[in-house]
Parts: C-alpha cells; sequence; structure tokens
C-alpha cells in the first residue's frame, strides 16, 4: 500500500519477500519497478483511473501482474499477482506452434522439389532462416568430394564440392554415418575449421550444432549450424528443434536422390527401349516415326530396327512389329524381340528360320503375350532397291510405285510367341529410284476417328493417301501418314502407331564435263 506523494504504507509478508530491505516511509519510486511507481503517480494525478486494466512487468527474475484498489484517505493498494508460469507457459506453447508452423512449411517446400540440388539450397536456406545465422548442409562424398551448400541469414546459397577432412569438425564424421548428434556445448567453435564458415559470416562463432540429416536407410548428409558470439548460444530446445528439422529435410533429400537414380535408371533403360533415328544406309532411304497409345509415355508394343549389313554387298535387315498389348509390359516384351531378334542377326538370310527361332525363344519365357511381325532384307544393286518381305502375322507392306500406283506384297504367315510352329512366305519386290515400300501397325489402319469418332481409318483410305505421296522422300511419306492418321483421330484414343519407309532415291546422271572431272 502507498499514499497519494508515493510513500510506503504498508508490505504484507509476501510483498516483503520481494522488497526484504523495504519498509514502512520508504518511497514507492526508490523500491519499486518503474512500470509500477509511474502507475502509481498517474493514478494519485488523477491521470490513469483505479478500474483501469491491469499492468504487467518484471520483478526481479519474475513476472507479475498488478492490480490497484483505493485504500483509506486517498492510499492505493497494489495487488501482484505471480505470472511467471502463466506467461512461460503461453510462451513455450507459441514457440511450440511456430516450431510446428515451420516445421509443416519446411516440408511442404522441400517435398515440392525433386531436384537434389535445390533441395539442398532450400533447405540450407530454410535453416539459417528459421534455426540459425548460417547453414551449412554437408552431402555425403561423391568420390573423394563432398558437395557443401552454404546459406548465410539474409544472404545469397552458395553451393560448391571440394574435398573437405569431415574428422575436422566434431561429430561430422559420426554424422555423415549416421550416429547421433554430439550436443552442441560439447564443440569448440573456436576449433571449427575455415570450410565450415560462409564467405558472408563475419563474426566470430559462438555456438554451433551439427545434426545428421536421416534418410532411408542411409544418411542424407549432416547439418551444421552457427550462431555468432554476439548472439545467444543454442538451447537444449532449439537442438531438440534442429534435430526435427533434419529429419524432415533429410527425409526430402533421400526422396530427392532415390527419385533421381530411379529417373537415371529409367532413362538409360528407356534409351534401349525407344526406336532409332533412321537415315541412309548403304545407298537406301529409311525413315521411321513411332506414336505410343499415350501421349505421356515414350514406349510401347510397336516397334521397328534397321540393321546394316557389314557392307553394300550385305542386306540390310528391317524388322517392324506388334506385341500384344500397349505400355511399359509390352514395352519389356519388345525390348526382348529386338535382343533376340539382333542376336540373330548372321541368320537374316532365312527369315523363316529366324521367325522359328524367335518363336520357339517366346515360347520358353514367362511372357505370354505374342507379336507379330514383317522382316524386310534390302540391297541395292544399280540405282535400285531389291527387298526380300515376310509378314509373320502382320499386315502386307505398301509398295508406292512411281506412278502413284500402291500395291499390296503378296506376304502372310502366322504370329510368334504364340504356336509351336511359325509358317510363313517370302516374296520379293525391286523398288525403282523415287519408289517406296511401307510398313506399318495397325494402330494406323484400326485408328477409330472420323465424323462420328467410331469409323475406322482402314487400309483404302491409306492407300489412297499413299497413292498421293507417289514421289515423295521418305521422310514426308511417314510425315504425312501419321499426320493423316492423327487428323483421323482427332482426341480419340488410339493404340500404338509405328510406321517405317523404304525408298530408293532419285538419282541424276553423271557426264564428263571436260577432260578429267
Amino acid at each position: 500500500m502507498a499514499d497519494r506523494h508515493g510513500g510506503l504504507v504498508y508490505l504484507n509478508e509476501p510483498a516483503q519477500l520481494l522488497w526484504p530491505q523495504a519498509s514502512s516511509g520508504d518511497w514507492l519510486h526508490e523500491t519499486a519497478p518503474s512500470w509500477l511507481s509511474d502507475a502509481h503517480t498517474r493514478i494519485s494525478n488523477g491521470l490513469r483511473a483505479m478500474d483501469a486494466d491491469a499492468l504487467s512487468g518484471p520483478v526481479q527474475d519474475r513476472f507479475f501482474e498488478a492490480h490497484s484498489t483505493p485504500g483509506i484517505d486517498g492510499d492505493v493498494v497494489w495487488w501482484l499477482i505471480d505470472d511467471t508460469d502463466r506467461r512461460l507457459a503461453k510462451e513455450t506453447l507459441r514457440t511450440a506452434q511456430d516450431r510446428s508452423e515451420i516445421l509443416s512449411r519446411v516440408s511442404s517446400t522441400l517435398l515440392s522439389t525433386l531436384n537434389v540440388s535445390r533441395c539442398m539450397e532450400v533447405a540450407a536456406s530454410m535453416a539459417a532462416q528459421h534455426l540459425a545465422e548460417a547453414a551449412v548442409l554437408v552431402a555425403p562424398a561423391q568420390g573423394r568430394r563432398h558437395p557443401v551448400t552454404y546459406a548465410v541469414q539474409g544472404g545469397p546459397v552458395m553451393q560448391i564440392s571440394q574435398r573437405i577432412d569431415p574428422r575436422s569438425v566434431p561429430g561430422l564424421a559420426e554424422a555423415l554415418q549416421g550416429f547421433p548428434p554430439v550436443p552442441a556445448r560439447w564443440i569448440d567453435p573456436a576449433r571449427i575449421p575455415d570450410w565450415v564458415v560462409p564467405a558472408g559470416f563475419t563474426k566470430p562463432v559462438g555456438s554451433v550444432i551439427v545434426t545428421p540429416l536421416p534418410g532411408h536407410g542411409v544418411p542424407a548428409g549432416v547439418l551444421i549450424l552457427l550462431r555468432s558470439s554476439t548472439e545467444q548460444r543454442f538451447t537444449e530446445g532449439e537442438e531438440v528443434f534442429a534435430r526435427l528439422f533434419a529429419a524432415r529435410a533429410g527425409a526430402a533429400l533421400s526422396a530427392a536422390r532415390l527419385y533421381t537414380e530411379q529417373a537415371d535408371v529409367t532413362a538409360t533403360l528407356m534409351r534401349e527401349l525407344m526406336p532409332p533415328s533412321l537415315t541412309r544406309v548403304q545407298g537406301i532411304d529409311y525413315a521411321g516415326n513411332y506414336r505410343a497409345a499415350k501421349d505421356h509415355e515414350q514406349v510401347g508394343g510397336d516397334f521397328y530396327d534397321v540393321h546394316p549389313g557389314a557392307d553394300r554387298s550385305q542386306e540390310t535387315l528391317v524388322v517392324l512389329g506388334d506385341v500384344a498389348g500397349k505400355g511399359l509390359e509390352a514395352a519389356v516384351l519388345t525390348g526382348k524381340i529386338r535382343n533376340t531378334l539382333h542376336a540373330l542377326l548372321p541368320l537374316a538370310g532365312d527369315h523363316q528360320r529366324v521367325l522359328g527361332l524367335l518363336n520357339g525363344a517366346l515360347l520358353s519365357s514367362h511372357h505370354t503375350r505374342f507379336a507379330t511381325l514383317v522382316l524386310a532384307s534390302v540391297r541395292r544393286r544399280g540405282g535400285k532397291a531389291h527387298l526380300r518381305l515376310t509378314s509373320a502375322g502382320h499386315m502386307a507392306p505398301l509398295i508406292v510405285r512411281a506412278d502413284g500406283e500402291v500395291e499390296e506384297a503378296a506376304t502372310c504367315g502366322t504370329l510368334v510367341g504364340a504356336l509351336p510352329n511359325v509358317t510363313s512366305r517370302t516374296v520379293q519386290a525391286v523398288l525403282k529410284p523415287g519408289e517406296t515400300c511401307l510398313l506399318y501397325t495397325d494402330g494406323i489402319t484400326e485408328a477409330r476417328g472420323g465424323p462420328l469418332g467410331d469409323e475406322m481409318f482402314g487400309e483404302e483410305r491409306l492407300k489412297r493417301a499413299l497413292s498421293q505421296c507417289a514421289g515423295m522422300p521418305v521422310e514426308a511419306v511417314v510425315e504425312r501418314v501419321q499426320m493423316l492418321a492423327a487428323q483421323w483421330l482427332g482426341t480419340g484414343q488410339h493404340d500404338d502407331m509405328a510406321v517405317v519407309a523404304i525408298s530408293a532415291p532419285k538419282t541424276a546422271t553423271l557426264s564428263v564435263v571436260d577432260g578429267h572431272t
């Protein structure tokens, strides 16, 4: 209790514990903190109402709420309520909520990218922003070098690959192997090597955290957090939060690395399954085009290959086929057929034998799918292309003559991979300069579209289109066939579509224009 002039009138026992040296008659402003004595003065001067909102402020190392009530003869009674524990609980709750929000934001941000380099950059940047003044992310070694990402609060992120000695930082070598982190109090900031400190971190290092980034089965790296000597040292709670942050970052990095590895494996396998690019081989022009059943796919059940002979006297083997089904599973069998045919190239002079051996290989495999094929052995003689054509359950090749007439090769046979024996008929054809032989799969002729969307493109429509391609380069023929089929389809669904064109190129007659040229 204090009078209107600011003199102490009375202190009860708890108040005497707070101010053991105070007694009645002392001045309030010499005893109590300024926030309390100033409020008393304002009440005495009529500048503050007695029932105004409660005040709050520190008293020594505690925190109190102060409420005022009128006493006798203008005295003011101040009731002080210890609010320290409630405030600490509220602060702890707010900190936990803030950290939970940060972790949620970290997870969503890191998992939004599957690029390893970008993920490391974001993890280091967010760690510097929310956990420390600077962050260093050390990835597992690649050869003799470690990818290292540096981030300074409010500054740019830098990524380099360098040779480092993990043993130079306490706990780093162990953390890279997945062992638990070393407590921050065990790390002497003065012993931190220069390579750990980012270029933009100019103050002396005052506190360090080294925590592993746990991955899926193997460590994803290590996160090093730095604070300067002018800042508060890392607390035990901040170390726990750093480990939670590292767990989220490690999971995201591990997922990004796993995706990258799988993407690399897929790309490597895909290169082997993709149809080859075709060009002129031993004086004969070739062109091909493939369109998968689904636009997001690159491979499927249709395929083609061109295997050149050793020299111009040897035949070039052209293969076009269609495996039952579509998608990745059909593409796997496609790859097996292509590899088997490649191994059978020394026997390519006998189409029937090649088809018989391929049929046996498919029947002995675990696949239950079958395939149709057409083989074309091509050799140039003079300016003409001589072909041997064999169909195994496939549509017969179409030959476009120079005058626009379209002929259907009289070859036929049974499909491979379904029956114990394969029967086939091989026919011969000759292409004059400018004439083309077209091999295609049923995805072209069975493409459903048109005005009502349910009519097949059909062989007759294909032949009429080819009759207009007489004399065109093979690339143009292939492009026109695929374009017409695509226009017929519109936006409708379709099967895999593959086309290969073989042409004897047009040649000009050379003549002597002087005595030696």
